[in-house]
């Protein structure tokens, strides 16, 4: 069995500790009755990189980030070189055309050969199907119809794949937060997942895997367990995701590595700068 070294896992806790309950169906009973049918391997995080170029062969250089939540500037000066920039939802905060218009232009700035990018909870107007009887009130009025058709210097992508050099990235949206663009109950969740019918390299989605760096302080797991079930069929190199803001890091079952690259620690104002990690491919750069 290979052995991974260290476990990094960035837990922002906030001092006031007694939480309300956010997610009232999350999982954590869930989990704790099944996750010794899981594996978890450290890994190593240095330079912010999770792995290593290999020695041989043609590669990409990915660079991660997620849950920028309309601030994309404050780690602009992090925000390495590479031949793909992924941002896995939550690059806004209510969804505005400001905010949208804010962010494609700081990334229509940066150099990578393709950035993809994928909406999360706070992309108010992006979901077509959105039952807005049931947004939160903070957000009702809030929000940009088809807000993603003004995203010119990225690569969009919902429910959709996109190949570079022969490796399969596929992007999904949707979570179990009810109140927010993109939500499903758990109980429906698992048909979301289902569109994953292809081969895929890296996975993005916004929400983590039940049991993978999603712990909630101080008890909630923010994770899906039919999403974990589906990555452990399908087998992605890498998982990117980001929606919980305290367990940044890296974890591997060995097929693949989970990566939670949210930016924002926490509640407060300090954000993470991106994470990389580098994948072979089939063709040359």
């Amino acid at each position: 069995m290979r052995h991974l070294t260290a476990f990094v896992l960035l837990a922002v806790f906030s001092s006031d500790s007694a939480r309300k309950i956010v997610d009232e169906n999350s999982q954590e009973a869930l989990w704790e009755a099944v996750k010794h049918r899981y594996v978890q391997w450290n890994v190593t995080i240095k330079d912010g990189e999770v792995n290593r170029p290999p020695r041989r062969g043609p590669f990409l250089k990915v660079v991660c980030t997620s849950d920028t939540h309309a601030n994309l500037a404050k780690i602009m000066d992090k925000i390495p070189d590479g031949d793909v920039l992924i941002h896995a939802g939550d690059f806004t905060n209510f969804g505005t055309v400001k905010e949208i218009e804010e962010f494609d232009a700081l990334m229509g700035t940066l150099p990578h050969r393709h950035k993809l990018v994928i909406a999360g909870n706070h992309e108010l107007g992006f979901d077509e199907t959105e039952n807005l009887d049931i947004r939160r009130k903070k957000y009702q009025n809030n929000g940009t119809e088809f807000g993603y058709e003004l995203l010119g210097n990225v690569t969009y992508l919902q429910d959709s794949h996109f190949e570079i050099d022969g490796l399969v990235f596929y992007g999904s949206p949707w979570h179990p937060l009810k109140g927010y663009p993109f939500y499903r109950p758990r109980n429906l969740i698992g048909k979301e997942w289902s569109r994953f019918k292809r081969k895929i390299d890296v996975l993005i989605t916004h929400i983590p895997p039940l049991g993978y760096l999603d712990l909630y302080p101080p008890v909630e797991r923010w994770g899906d367990f039919a999403l974990l079930n589906r990555i452990n069929d399908l087998r992605p190199q890498f998982h990117v995701f980001g929606h919980n803001h305290y367990n940044f890091g890296a974890l591997s079952n060995g097929p693949t590595t989970f990566m939670n690259v949210a930016s924002k620690r926490g509640k407060g104002s300090d954000y993470n700068a991106p994470l990389v990690f580098y994948i072979a491919t089939n063709r040359p750069r």
